[in-house]
C-alpha cells in the first residue's frame, strides 16, 4: 500500500488523563482542526477523531513526514504544548498499521475496556463532521464507511460486546438471572451515592420503574428519587421497606454494618421467604455477610461481583480473538481496494482513449456506409466497442492483479508507454485534486456560514 495514510494521536496507553484533557476536541473545536490541516499543502483529506479515552487525526496525504509535522503542529497549538513536548506522547501509524488500528478502535478492541459499545458511534459522529466540514475524499470515505462496517461485524458476529463489565450493570444481571424479568420488581436502593445512583440507571434500563431510596441524609434521597422516578423513604422505615422489596441495592458510606443477621431472619419470615435479591456494593459492607445463611435471600457482595467482571473481561479476551480475525480480514479488503486505486487512473485513461478510437474511426467511416440501416449502424458501433473491450481485458486484468507492488508500477508505467496515455495519466490526477479543493472550498463555506 503506497497511498500516504496517516494516525496521529493519543490515547490512554501513551497519555495521562491530564493530557487527554488537554488534547480533547469538541466539535466545535474539531471543525477548527480540520479547517486548519486541510489548509496545509500535504493534507488532501482529514478526519479528527475525540473520545474521552483518545485524540487522534486521521490523515490522507502525498508527503507522509509533511503532514505527520503539519498534524503536530495543529495539536500542539490546540493543546497549548510545545510540539517537541507533546510528541513523546504522541503515536504515529502509517498505510497498513494506520487501517488496522482505526478498525481495532470501532470494533471497541483498543478501548480502555475490550469490547465497549459507545466507541463506534464516536467514530462515525467523527466521520460525519469531517464529511460536513468538507474534510473527507475518496479515501477517507471509504476507509471510515468500512471501519464503521468492521464494528458492526464484530459485534454482531462475536459476544465481545455481550459480557457486562462494570459493577452496577453486573449486579444488575445477576438479579435478573436470580429473579427473571425485573421490570415488575420492587427496588430499594440504600445510598444516595455514586454506586446508588449507577446502580439505580443500570435498573432502569432493564425496565424498573419504581425504586424506592432510603439515606440517613433524606434531601439527597429525595433528588436521587426524583431522577429515577422513585419515591424517597426516610432512614427509619427501612425494616418495613425491606419486608416490600425484591431487591436491594446498598451503596451507604457508613463505617458499620447497617443491617444483622438477626433483623433479616425476622424480614424474611414477614415475607414468608419470598425471594430477595441483596446486592452490598458497599465498602466496608452494609450488610452482615451471614445473611448468606439466611432461606430465601440471595446475597452479592462487591468481591462477587468483581470476580463476575474479571470472568466477563476474560471471556470478552476470549472472543477477541474471533473479532481481531475480522478486523484483519476488512483490513486486508481495504488495502487491495487502495492498491486498485492506483491503477485507476491508467484503467480509466485506457478505457477512454479505446472509446475515443472507436468513435474516430467510425466518424472517418461514416461516408462509407450511406447505404446501411440504422440498426446496422448500431451493430457496426457495437461491435467495434466489442472488440476494443477484448483487446483490452488482459491489460486491464493484469494492471488489477499486480496491483499495489513493484511489478503494478512498472506494468501501468508500461501501458502509459505502450499506450501513449501519460497525457491522459495528468489529466486524472489534476481531477482529482480539483475534487479534493472542491470540497476544501465547501467545507469554508459551511465554516462562514456558520460565522
Amino acid at each position: 500500500m503506497s497511498a500516504g495514510i496517516v494516525a496521529l494521536g493519543a490515547s490512554h496507553k501513551t497519555a495521562p488523563l491530564e493530557l487527554r484533557e488537554r488534547l480533547a476536541l469538541p466539535e466545535g473545536r474539531a471543525a477548527g482542526v480540520l479547517a486548519e490541516l486541510t489548509a496545509a499543502p500535504s493534507v488532501h483529506e482529514a478526519v479528527a477523531l475525540s473520545t474521552c479515552n483518545r485524540t487522534e487525526l486521521y490523515l490522507v496525504t502525498a508527503d507522509v513526514v509533511a503532514a505527520e509535522s503539519a498534524a503536530l503542529t495543529v495539536l500542539a497549538g490546540q493543546a497549548g504544548i510545545g510540539p517537541t513536548e507533546l510528541s513523546s506522547a504522541l503515536y504515529s501509524l502509517r498505510d497498513r498499521d494506520a487501517v488496522r488500528h482505526l478498525f481495532m478502535v470501532a470494533a471497541g478492541l483498543d478501548s480502555m475496556v475490550v469490547g465497549e459499545a459507545e466507541i463506534l458511534g464516536q467514530v462515525r459522529r467523527a466521520y460525519e463532521l469531517a464529511l460536513v466540514e468538507g474534510a473527507t475524499g475518496a479515501v477517507t470515505n471509504r476507509l471510515f464507511r468500512d471501519a464503521l462496517a468492521t464494528g458492526k461485524r464484530v459485534r454482531t458476529e462475536t459476544a465481545i460486546g455481550r459480557r457486562r463489565v462494570s459493577v452496577p450493570s453486573v449486579a444488575v444481571e445477576l438479579a435478573a438471572t436470580t429473579l427473571g424479568d425485573l421490570a415488575s420488581r420492587r427496588v430499594l436502593v440504600i445510598g444516595a451515592g455514586e454506586g446508588g445512583e449507577l446502580t439505580a440507571r443500570a435498573l432502569r434500563a432493564q425496565g424498573v420503574h419504581t425504586v424506592f431510596v432510603a439515606n440517613r441524609r433524606y434531601d439527597r434521597a429525595i433528588g436521587l428519587a426524583r431522577r429515577f422516578g422513585g419515591e424517597a423513604v426516610r432512614f427509619d422505615r427501612l425494616p418495613s421497606e425491606l419486608v416490600e422489596a425484591d431487591i436491594v441495592v446498598s451503596s451507604t458510606g457508613s463505617p458499620h454494618q447497617i443491617v444483622g443477621c438477626e433483623e433479616l431472619e425476622l424480614v424474611m419470615a414477614q415475607r414468608q421467604y419470598r425471594p430477595l435479591v441483596i446486592i452490598d456494593i458497599a465498602v466496608p459492607r452494609d450488610f452482615d455477610p451471614r445473611v448468606r445463611g439466611v432461606r430465601g435471600i440471595t446475597l452479592f457482595d462487591m468481591d462477587d461481583l468483581q470476580r463476575e467482571v474479571a470472568r466477563n473481561l476474560r471471556l470478552r479476551e476470549f472472543e477477541r480473538r474471533q473479532a481481531e480475525a475480522i478486523v484483519d480480514a476488512e483490513a486486508e479488503r481495504f488495502a487491495a481496494w487502495l492498491d486498485e486505486l492506483e491503477v485507476l487512473p491508467t484503467i480509466a485513461a485506457l478505457r477512454r482513449q479505446a472509446d475515443a478510437l472507436v468513435a474516430q474511426v467510425l466518424a472517418e467511416n461514416e461516408g462509407r456506409w450511406e447505404s446501411l440501416s440504422a440498426n446496422d449502424r448500431k451493430r457496426v458501433e457495437a461491435l467495434a466497442r466489442a472488440l476494443a473491450k477484448r483487446l483490452l481485458h488482459h491489460p486491464t486484468a493484469a494492471l488489477k492483479r499486480h496491483a499495489g507492488g513493484e511489478a503494478g508500477y512498472r506494468l501501468a508505467h508500461a501501458v502509459r508507454e505502450l499506450f501513449a496515455l501519460d497525457r491522459a495519466s495528468d489529466a486524472e490526477v489534476e481531477s482529482s485534486r480539483g475534487l479534493t479543493e472542491a470540497a476544501r472550498t465547501r467545507g469554508a463555506r459551511r465554516r462562514a456560514q456558520r460565522i
